[in-house]
């Protein structure tokens, strides 16, 4: 999932950065093969009590303001693509269509329930709100846990977006950039100079602002109705990247960080791709976060945990990094035209 190739100038992870990429954005404060009948019986019957506490989960498993997602899950699924496309810019593969049904768990002995409440919606997790932005994985997981939450395991954010039919996109089986905002045309942040940072890091909080609006192509949390998944969560593919934990074995530099759903541009956008290729202090203008916490009905014993592999996720100091709202005024938004195939067409 790497989407970005434009930010070689904050810190060393900033080089992966997709140059030619980005938006608009607004205020903020800165500070496969067969079908696995066990995946679809699980699916089937986790989706009548799953889609009823999607809209109403009681006091006995999450806070009003959560979903709580109970589901049987896979760290490692095989599914048949169907329409397959190479994108030169970000080299990704980005699958268009799957087999429907045909999953398989590639590792049977760590299918198991997880079960965990997550945010309805990106940070500050209000329907309407602007999701936060340019905040790194400390900064985040300090603010989750100021709310008395933490940030969501990799595959915990993963088993919300798939839904109780556990399909690769929240939707479904099809990518469709109508459903999710996604597929934009990029805005190319600036720069004052070929070797200086870019203006959305300036310390100038006025001109980080006003380039912060003119790459925002974020909407606004929840205005999508169909980016929304079985359990209720919207904005999981696309809109922003969203910060999570590593429970996984590290790769590249990311250690015990990781971003998952893609951001607004033309990227893979299912809800399993992760990207790895940013360490924990990494800052972006669409990078964002949602999150999550333990259900009230689980014991400890049989939470979902990091791998045995994982690198244990540090401790933060509970703080609220982003107490004031992000107003995106003038922010131009998605694009009324998109990516197509991969080839640059308009659509």
């Amino acid at each position: 999932m790497l989407l970005l190739a434009a930010a070689c100038g904050k810190k060393a992870a900033r080089q992966e950065l997709p140059e030619a990429a980005p938006a608009t954005i607004a205020s903020a404060p800165l500070e496969a093969s067969a079908v696995d009948a066990e995946v679809a019986e699980a699916g089937a019957t986790a989706a009548a009590g799953a889609e009823a506490s999607a809209t109403d989960a009681g006091p006995s498993h999450c806070p009003p303001d959560m979903a709580y997602v109970d589901t049987k899950f896979c760290p490692d699924i095989e599914r048949r693509c169907l329409d397959s496309e190479h994108d030169s810019v970000n080299n990704l593969d980005i699958c268009h269509a799957f087999a429907p049904g045909e999953q398989h768990c590639r590792v049977p002995q760590r299918e198991k329930r997880l079960t965990v409440c997550i945010d309805r919606y990106e940070y500050p997790n209000e329907k309407g709100a602007h999701p936060v932005w340019m905040l790194d994985w400390y900064q985040a997981q300090a603010t989750c846990e100021s709310k008395g939450k933490r940030l969501c395991l990799a595959n915990e954010w993963t088993a919300a977006c798939e839904g109780p039919e556990r399909t690769p996109f929240p939707y479904g089986w099809e990518r469709d950039h109508s459903k999710c905002n996604m597929d934009n045309f990029y805005i190319d942040p600036w720069k004052p100079s070929k070797d200086a940072q870019f203006y959305f890091y300036s310390r100038d909080k006025d001109v980080q602002l006003r380039e912060l609006i003119r790459l925002d192509q974020s909407v606004p949390s929840g205005s999508i109705e169909t980016c929304k998944s079985g359990f209720g969560v919207y904005d999981m593919p696309g809109n922003m990247d969203e910060w999570a934990v590593n429970d996984s074995y590290p790769r590249e530099k990311s250690l015990f960080a990781a971003l998952k759903g893609g951001a607004w541009g033309h990227v893979r956008s299912q809800c399993r791709p992760t990207t790895y290729s940013h360490v924990p202090d990494f800052t972006y203008y669409f990078v964002s976060f949602r999150c999550c916490r333990d259900a009230d009905d689980v014991p400890p014993e049989t939470r979902w945990k990091q791998g045995p592999e994982a690198i244990p996720a540090p401790k933060v100091e509970p703080h609220d990094f982003a107490p004031d709202p992000i107003v995106a005024t003038g922010a131009p938004g998605p694009n009324k035209s998109k990516w197509s195939r991969g080839h640059g067409l308009r659509e």
